[in-house]
């Protein structure tokens, strides 16, 4: 009977049994999906912080919490909440959480408005030495503890951690744009080498605000669409001009489905395979030869014992920025060859934005989604097709399709690649 619980290797099979999610499109995974399938958008104007004289003026943001408007740490922190909330409870499980929480955070930094404050206490404060001990001794004449809390982005997983009675000390990453699938897999690789039965793969990221728009805007990577924010996210379209900055969380509960079968949960899916590749090209750019995405797809597929051919749809990285959409493409050629224009690819960014750290565990609950349900999610604003990039991205429609396994992309800045194999139940 062990046999059964075990994959190709004779590691535990890691299945999921729980799933929440919030993006910009609404709170809860019937909600998001029923948006997403429809083609619906949660990009908009930019209402809780000014923004007079940015490029950027929208963004995928989560206005529904009630939450302080600036503190992106309390933001993350309560987009996590409310996503574990739901994955746990649809898992059917209820007190201390008995395994190890993972949790995917942006490196967030308090905003400008306290650094200020900061800056004119330095100045009227008898303090000297280099930035960092002027820093502290400023903090020790007046110690201010929101300043303090706003800049502790680790702080966030503590939090869940007393909050949902994980076990031992939480772990928080961040990968860049592929932190949610570096959770997620950090949480496989626990209950794989048997050091936990369950595990909670967390990711969350509300951290928009005008220095993260000025920011990515001196990168020249956020669209400048503005009059229309509905249609400015526009993966593998030949007109798209950069992405769109969002907001989010998702949580998976994975566990062994041995245990999972044991206690009678329902399984919603399997995660087969995960993999990730350090790309060493750029800062921010990745090779635009696709080589190390071209290594971390394979790589899935061969931790998950598959082939390139039992892939039945991609759920593409998809930025819409003109070059990585273009390397994606390249990378997939590479893996998938001949097939690269039949499979059926698409961008959940095209509707909900680019939500940085949690986009990759965004992508991989609507992946499962995709297998519960038979229907693929559509790449809404493709308008002009790109001959750069002839890949079936399921143009602006939902299309209903039989799939048992999906290969779930996230290449984020720096070179931080990231795949996960999202498969259907056994």
């Amino acid at each position: 009977m062990s046999q059964i619980f075990n994959d190709h290797r004779g590691r535990p099979i890691v299945a999921v049994t729980g799933t929440g999610v919030l993006t910009s499109l609404g709170q809860g995974v019937d909600d998001n999906w029923r948006s997403l399938s429809s083609g619906e958008s949660g990009i908009k104007r930019i209402s809780r912080f000014d923004t007079s004289g940015l490029r950027t003026t929208i963004a995928g943001t989560v206005d529904f919490i009630d939450v302080p408007v600036s503190n992106a740490v309390e933001r993350s922190f309560a987009f996590a909440r409310e996503t574990t909330l739901e994955a746990l409870s649809q898992a059917g499980l209820d007190g201390p959480f008995n395994g190890p929480l993972f949790l995917a955070a942006p490196p967030i930094e308090p905003d400008w408005q306290a650094r200020f404050e900061l800056a004119d206490r330095l100045k009227t404060g008898n303090h000297s030495g280099n930035a960092y001990e002027r820093f502290l001794s400023a903090m020790r004449d007046e110690p201010d503890p929101a300043f303090h809390e706003a800049s502790l982005f680790g702080s966030i997983s503590e939090r869940l951690s007393d909050l949902f009675g994980t076990r031992g000390l939480p772990v928080t990453l961040s990968t860049a744009c592929a932190s949610g699938v570096t959770a997620i897999q950090l949480g496989v690789e626990a209950i794989r080498q048997g050091r936990t039965d369950r595990a909670l793969a967390v990711a969350t990221d509300g951290s928009v605000s005008a220095e993260a728009l000025i920011r990515f805007s001196l990168l020249s990577a956020l669209s400048t669409n503005n009059d229309t924010p509905s249609a400015a996210s526009r993966p593998f379209s030949r007109d798209r001009d950069g992405f769109v900055m969002a907001e989010g969380a998702a949580t998976l509960v994975l566990e062994t489905l041995e245990s999972a079968v044991a206690r009678g949960a329902t399984i919603l899916g399997l995660i087969s395979g995960c993999a990730d590749r350090a790309d060493a090209f750029h800062r921010t750019r990745s090779s635009p030869d696709g080589g190390p995405a071209i290594e971390t797809m394979r790589a899935a597929l061969v931790d998950a014992g598959l082939d390139q051919s039992d892939i039945d749809y991609v759920n593409a990285h998809g930025t819409s920025t003109p070059e990585n959409d273009k390397m994606e493409f390249t990378a997939m050629s590479g893996v998938f060859g001949h097939r690269v224009s039949s499979i059926p690819t698409s961008s959940n960014k095209s509707m909900i934005g680019h939500t940085i750290s949690a986009a990759g565990a965004i992508e991989a609950v609507f992946s499962l989604q995709t297998i519960l349900r038979g229907t693929i999610p559509p790449t809404m604003n493709y308008k002009y097709p790109d001959g750069a990039i002839p890949l079936d991205v399921v143009p602006n429609r939902k299309r209903d399709a039989s799939v048992h396994h999906v290969l779930s992309n996230s290449f984020g800045f720096g070179g931080q690649n990231a795949s996960v194999v999202v498969s259907a139940p056994i």
